[in-house]
């Protein structure tokens, strides 16, 4: 018997499980056998290791992967090239980003009076709301939409989020099922892609035709449509492009929708960002029979991205589409609520005063950066771009002739690190040929000319190292 420390920290002693061995020598060149022990204290059994015990082979790694249904998702707005910014801003470099439409940043703030009623509110924000949102923001969404000539929507068809782009994941995961299609243009903001892969279901791309401005090609709809497809997507004013359709246009949609059953997925988060007194029509105004599910929010037209503030709109024929509905607020539950402060924003923002006529209205910020950038990026030898309408930003073409180009990712991080300027390719906006880039006009315009200018350089260096022979005038 023997006391020692047990291996829970606690004093114990050691008994022997079996009598003493009788005291002869062992047998020459063997070992005695280590003696089982059990301390008294915590009861556990302890065999003591032997001199020449091995340690434990230490088990190989697991690799953890991500999961097969992200494979064929991407985002490259905040993709490997902005990954390659924040390492290059981590060793100092400054980099112009006209990468993403955050406003903020770039001196558009939000109204006062809807920050100031945010404040406000923050006391009553502590819980969670109604799964669909707080009353008086969704009725001054129902306002909105009959304003806008929506008819038959009532509080119990108006939905809140943290953003749009959560409400188009509800959307599609309440709808898409393996082998569902879902048609999207092309370009497109490309989170609705991301989605409809995450979903489950399959992208299908119909072609916005850049000789007539930007847009969508209804023969390429028409050709594109299966036995799977259950909807299309119809970003009005578009991203990338700054599109804005007309009302003949939509009508025409609207009947290939109806004659083969599509849900009509009407994206207008751009709906006040308008140039040149154009004017923008709700699709859902349009038809009264065909289940169309409206986008918004103030993250663009209320400078308002960070407060994830957000709204979608279910309109048209409900009746044959309940069981859809009910996935809507089976999901729309299952996220408790969106975010309280934000929802707060809203019924303000709709009824108050409509500052961003002012941004875009001819001498508005909005609109002398939007005319700067295009006057700008037209000078540069073989590039090309339809004027937009409408949003934030506009999408340059590139000669194939004057820049031969394999793989845009690469030319763009080849333009940012040679001249700190961070864009988007055009293929990240599932756009067919590495021949198109989205830019920003939200800086200054004193910014937007150093911004513009780096291009230039960058794009004057391309052709000489290609030997395409056109210079700068």
């Amino acid at each position: 018997m023997r006391a020692e420390v047990c291996h829970n920290g606690l004093n114990y002693i050691f008994f022997s499980l079996s009598p003493a061995a009788p005291q002869a020598a062992p047998e020459p060149m063997e070992r005695a056998e280590p003696r089982p022990r059990v301390c008294r204290r915590c009861r556990a059994t302890q065999i003591p290791a032997t001199p020449n015990t091995k340690p434990a082979s230490t088990p190989p790694v697991k690799t953890i992967q991500k999961s097969a249904k992200l494979n064929n998702v991407c985002y490259d707005i905040r993709g490997p090239v902005l990954e390659k910014a924040k390492q290059m801003e981590e060793e100092g470099h400054q980099i112009i980003k006209l990468n993403i439409g955050n406003l903020a940043p770039f001196g558009f703030d939000a109204p006062e009076e809807i920050q100031q009623d945010m404040i406000r509110n923050l006391p009553n924000s502590a819980g969670y709301s109604d799964s669909k949102g707080i009353f008086a923001a969704r009725k001054a969404v129902m306002h909105y939409t009959q304003q806008q000539g929506i008819k038959n929507v009532t509080l119990d068809d108006i939905y809140l989020g943290n953003g749009a782009s959560e409400l188009i994941a509800l959307a599609t995961n309440a709808l898409l099922d393996a082998g569902d299609e879902l048609l999207l243009p092309a370009p497109d903001y490309p989170l609705w892609t991301a989605m409809t892969s995450l979903s489950g279901g399959t992208p299908v791309h119909y072609l916005c035709d850049e000789s007539n401005g930007w847009m969508p090609d209804l023969d390429d709809i028409r050709a594109k449509i299966t036995p799977n497809t259950k909807g299309i997507v119809v970003i009005n004013p578009n991203n990338p492009t700054g599109a804005l359709y007309s009302d003949a246009l939509l009508h025409d949609i609207i009947a290939i929708a109806r004659e083969h059953g599509l849900v009509i997925f009407a994206d207008e988060v751009y709906d006040k960002v308008l140039f040149d007194d154009n004017r923008h029509t709700a699709m859902a105004s349009l038809s009264e029979d065909v289940l169309t599910v409206t986008f918004n929010s103030l993250s663009k037209s209320y400078r308002s991205c960070g407060y994830r503030a957000g709204w979608m709109v279910v309109s048209g024929d409900k009746r044959p589409a309940k069981d859809y509905i009910e996935g809507l607020n089976m999901l729309s539950s299952m996220r408790l609520c969106a975010n309280v402060p934000g929802q707060w924003a809203i019924q303000t923002a709709l009824g108050g005063y409509q500052s961003i006529n002012d941004l875009v209205a001819p001498g508005g910020r909005m609109r002398r950066q939007r005319d700067l950038a295009y006057e700008l990026i037209t000078a540069i030898p073989g590039v090309s771009c339809v004027k937009p309408k409408a949003a934030l930003y506009m999408f340059p073409r590139l000669d194939p002739s004057v820049y031969p180009i394999d793989d845009d990712q690469t030319f763009i991080r080849q333009l940012l690190e040679e001249e700190r300027v961070l864009l988007v390719q055009g293929t990240g906006f599932n756009w067919h040929s590495p021949d198109h880039f989205r830019i920003v006009f939200l800086p200054h315009e004193d910014d937007l000319r150093e911004a513009i200018g780096r291009i230039a350089r960058f794009l004057e260096r391309y052709r000489q190292r290609h030997g395409t022979g056109i210079r700068a005038a």
